[in-house]
């Protein structure tokens, strides 16, 4: 199998698991939030699931990464280590998560007294046993993209998902309110985890010649491990810190209108995301052959397609945002639609960042990486502390955009240096994607002031899927027999 055919097999897999992960977790949401949870309840939920998110940083130390990178490399130089690296890897998994889950435990007291809602103390028990699972449930997913079996993460995702909403929705009908939920959190990830581990013993374990491995290569995996540590734990407090914040400065509602707006936009980056996860290995592949103009040709094809889905998709989310949270969540979630209308930006530096950042990983930059997401993470927590007191829920959005596209363009510097890109190439594409998404949004706002009803809205949105299809290929941005045969 080519390259090529690689990266879109790969990605066929990774994004149909991804649009089965965000379908259910968006009916798991309407759920949540119309029908089984009061606005509080729910930012009270997903309080407790940001902190449970920076207990798992700890839990990983960044190890199953720099696992991934290792094995990535040494599949090809030198297979009769991989066994060691993965047994070794998870001795040290192991040990972290249940350190961090004691921790937790032991101070779910004083979190709660830090946040002020004596509720969080109770339910930060069954989130230490939610942190165990779902930490070790992304040790076999990101082995998986290592050894580029994405199809295998792919299925996780899948499992993952599916059997976190059932048990969602079941025990809260039980009548354990926000507990059930996060029981059902533990129990999805406890199934995913333990059909994941199965897998990776079976398929990626076995099959290799138990060599066993020096002291050296145990020291570099964890050497490795710091840096994306480092990147990791500012990734933490860009995507977790600010939730807290948001707690601790407004109210559960407010943290409610925050999460759900992050949830619309990581729905509507599924393309972006599974096209990163599936091509980023490939880098290191490239490298190691020393075919880096072939990986700068793929990187730059790859920018061109999500600049292309995510400048038209930023603009349609802000024309929009009023509508889809008023129709879809009932106007008592209407201080979410500023909140995603700003976020709209944030959706076009994440899709560069998605095609980016684990590619730099493979190819030996995570430490550039991690300054960059360092110094930009602690800038965001100093936003978030000046301006969500002074603009309220929507600061902290404004603050997730500054840093966030600071960190982006730094990202696609590092890139730059590491590959012989010819970004030049992409201005034409660029200057037309930009017409493409004027003409899309005039089409949109044009009849947005029409929309009643959700079947309504629907069919603007795919008025303006329509004309931003038409355009695309009208420019040539886009060949509809080289994207079918590929697809196909």
């Amino acid at each position: 199998m080519s390259v090529t055919d690689r990266i879109v097999d790969g990605f066929k897999a990774m994004f149909g698991a991804r649009i089965v992960y965000n379908a259910v977790n968006g009916l798991l949401m309407l759920l949540l939030a119309r029908v089984f949870l009061t606005p509080d309840e729910y930012g009270l939920l997903y309080l407790v699931i940001a902190i449970i998110g920076i207990g798992q940083l700890f839990a990983d130390l960044g190890l199953s990464r720099s696992a991934a990178r290792y094995v990535s490399e040494y599949k090809e130089s030198d297979p009769g280590s991989i066994p060691f690296i993965i047994r070794t890897t998870l001795k040290y998994r192991l040990l972290l998560v249940g350190l961090v889950a004691g921790v937790l435990l032991v101070g779910r007291g004083r979190i709660a007294a830090l946040q002020g809602d004596p509720a969080i103390a109770p339910l930060l028990v069954v989130g230490a046993g939610c942190l165990v699972f779902q930490s070790l449930y992304s040790f076999p997913e990101f082995l998986f993209q290592g050894f580029n079996r994405v199809r295998l993460s792919a299925l996780l995702e899948v499992v993952h998902s599916v059997t976190r909403a059932v048990f969602v929705v079941v025990l809260i009908l039980l009548g354990f309110g926000v507990a059930g939920a996060l029981l059902g959190y533990m129990i999805g990830a406890l199934v995913a985890t333990t059909l994941g581990l199965g897998i990776l013993y079976r398929e990626c374990y076995r099959v290799y010649e138990d060599r066993g491995g020096s002291r050296s290569l145990r020291d570099r995996i964890l050497k490795y491990g710091v840096p994306l540590t480092a990147s990791s734990g500012a990734n933490v407090i860009d995507k977790r810190i600010d939730t807290v914040l948001v707690g601790y400065f407004l109210n559960p509602a407010a943290v409610g209108y925050y999460v759900i707006s992050k949830q619309i936009t990581s729905f509507v980056l599924v393309p972006a995301a599974s096209l990163g996860f599936s091509v980023s290995p490939t880098y290191g592949e490239q490298k190691a052959t020393e075919s880096l103009d072939r990986a700068a040709r793929i990187y730059e094809n790859t920018l061109q397609y999500v600049l292309l889905m995510y400048v038209p998709a930023a603009v349609g989310v802000f024309i929009v945002a009023e509508p889809t949270i008023e129709l879809m969540l009932g106007p008592e979630y209407g201080g979410a639609a500023p909140v995603l209308q700003v976020l709209g930006v944030y959706m076009v530096f994440s899709s560069i960042t998605s095609v980016t950042t684990n590619g730099l990983d493979y190819l030996g930059r995570a430490s550039d990486r991690a300054v960059a997401k360092g110094v930009t993470a602690v800038a965001n927590a100093i936003l978030n502390i000046v301006l969500i007191p002074r603009f309220g829920v929507t600061g902290a959005a404004i603050a997730t955009v500054v840093t966030y596209g600071i960190y982006t363009f730094v990202n696609m510097y590092i890139m730059y240096v590491e590959l012989p890109l010819d970004l030049a190439h992409l201005g034409r594409p660029l200057a037309i994607t930009s017409a493409i998404s004027v003409g899309m949004g005039v089409g949109v706002m044009v009849l947005v002031p029409y929309v009643s009803s959700l079947f309504a809205l629907t069919g603007v949105i795919a008025v303006g899927v329509l004309i931003w299809a038409t355009l695309a290929v009208l420019s040539g941005l886009i060949d509809v027999r080289e994207t079918m045969a590929r697809l196909s």
